[in-house]
């Protein structure tokens, strides 16, 4: 059985972070894993592992926006139809893979998880090919410090898993960048949160965009009604389907990269149908050091 790891994410979420520090746990772990890097505008110093598979040696955005004179965005469209058109390609680059643990680092751009085709339609070629798929969804913990971005960010998790339909997993990454504590030397970069307070974040708590209409802390005048109703209407749609929770995410933390590790086993069920490895042959040789 193969399995392939989908992350996902928006910009500057640690995507490629998250990637390479599973590798790295994986490896500790004596488990084989490769990364596949499905994002045609990245560069080559974005890894610190080579990737087994790469978008680029099929179209880089570099060379559709040179030739054909589109912009970042539609450039990043046309290199995935052009993939999506190229299913061959890489259909052969999978078929080298046996039993084996696929990591596969996805763009930054939203609208590609929750308005496009390509990720549905890659995630059922894969599914095809006998692959167990599980995709995460990277939020970095910036998102906390502002509410509506943050429910925001709950919106496109929630929109991209409807999109996918694959087992999935959410994840607040750069944790080691918030503190629990106003004294904390290292500052707390992306906020200081209590344990409550950020549990809060963690399994999204819809009544955080709830005030009193006009009584909204921290803002100058009151808010627009139809603003307002807006976020009412976000708070019954959350609790209508409280589908998002996150997991944290601190890289500095191997007890947290592991947690995340085995949420994503237990979710693809990795190992359930692996045959047991045939023992070692036993022979005098081996016993040499209990004489």
């Amino acid at each position: 059985m193969r399995y392939a790891v989908l992350v996902c994410g928006p910009a500057g979420a640690g995507k490629s972070t998250f990637s390479t520090s599973m590798l790295t746990h994986l490896a500790a772990s004596k488990r084989t894993a490769h990364l596949v890097n499905l994002d045609p505008a990245a560069s080559p110093e974005s890894f610190e592992y080579s990737p087994v598979i790469d978008i680029r040696d099929l179209i880089s955005l570099e060379d559709v926006m040179e030739e054909l004179g589109y912009g970042p965005n539609g450039g990043l469209v046309y290199c995935f139809e052009y993939l999506l058109e190229n299913m061959d390609w890489l259909e052969e680059e999978l078929g080298g893979f046996e039993d084996d643990y696929l990591i596969i680092d996805c763009p930054g751009q939203i609208e590609l998880y929750t308005h496009h085709t390509f990720l549905p339609t890659l995630v059922r070629n894969l599914s095809r090919l006998g692959m167990r798929v599980c995709a995460t969804y990277l939020l970095e913990s910036q998102f906390m410090e502002d509410k509506y971005k943050f429910f925001s960010g709950v919106l496109s998790a929630m929109s991209a898993m409807v999109n996918l339909e694959v087992p999935w997993i959410n994840i607040m990454s750069k944790m080691d960048l918030v503190t629990s504590s106003a004294d904390d030397p290292a500052g707390g970069r992306n906020g200081v949160r209590g344990r409550r307070n950020i549990a809060r974040y963690l399994d999204p708590d819809p009544l955080l965009l709830v005030n009193p209409y006009g009584h909204e802390s921290g803002l100058a005048t009151k808010t627009n009604p139809k603003f307002h109703s807006l976020n009412q209407a976000i708070v019954q749609l959350i609790e209508d389907h409280p589908l998002v929770s996150f997991l944290p995410l601190d890289l500095t933390n191997p007890d947290s990269i592991e947690t995340v590790v085995s949420h994503i086993d237990y979710t693809m069920q990795y190992g359930e149908d692996e045959e047991p490895k045939e023992p070692h042959d036993l022979d005098e040789g081996d016993f040499a050091d209990m004489e």
